[in-house]
């Protein structure tokens, strides 16, 4: 089997909210977090601003692939993320935040961090103790650090320990 190449995230967290924010009114509106179908893929085109191909990453056998979505409004896709699980913790290959959801106009905040603290959730779900990795690129190291308490591991690898996926999870999931 060919091996994946790895991908260099540069997803910006913007805000730690308690689900996703309208950055022009401040609004909070609750969230879901699905599978994605390829149902979904049909809005999902590079000519519409999505920056990946996720009809690739659909296909790819050892991935999961969720979205997010604000609750009863699944039709709306505020960001999409793909998890790998390894061995002893979840590896992220790809997170991407929804057109609008990105630069200086962007309308909801908080929405990358929100697949984040799911994927430490889901962690500690499978036994890994919340551990997750994703490889950074370089300019955003210092920034994933800051706003995940992520650690640079190394060759731009950066792992969530138990103790910063606590932090996520409490932020954006209740008990």
């Amino acid at each position: 089997m060919k091996a994946q190449p790895i991908n260099y995230l540069d997803f910006e967290i913007d805000k730690l909210t308690r689900s996703i924010e309208n950055a022009i009114t401040g609004d909070s509106f609750p969230t879901e977090i699905t599978f994605l179908t390829k149902y979904d893929l049909k809005t999902m085109l590079k000519k519409n601003g999505w920056k990946f191909n996720w009809r690739n990453e659909l296909k790819t056998n050892d991935r999961e692939v969720y979205k997010l979505t604000i609750q009863n409004n699944q039709s709306v896709i505020q960001a999409v993320m793909s998890l790998s699980i390894q061995e002893d913790h979840i590896y992220m290959p790809l997170i991407e935040s929804a057109p609008f959801n990105r630069g200086k106009d962007r309308v909801y905040l908080g929405a990358p961090a929100n697949l984040v603290a799911f994927a430490c959730r889901l962690s500690f779900q499978k036994g890994f103790d919340g551990f997750v990795s994703f490889h950074s690129k370089t300019k955003l190291i210092t920034h994933y650090e800051k706003t995940l308490g992520a650690q640079h591991f190394g060759n731009q690898l950066m792992i969530i320990n138990s103790d910063a996926a606590l932090n996520l999870i409490d932020k954006y999931f209740k008990s």
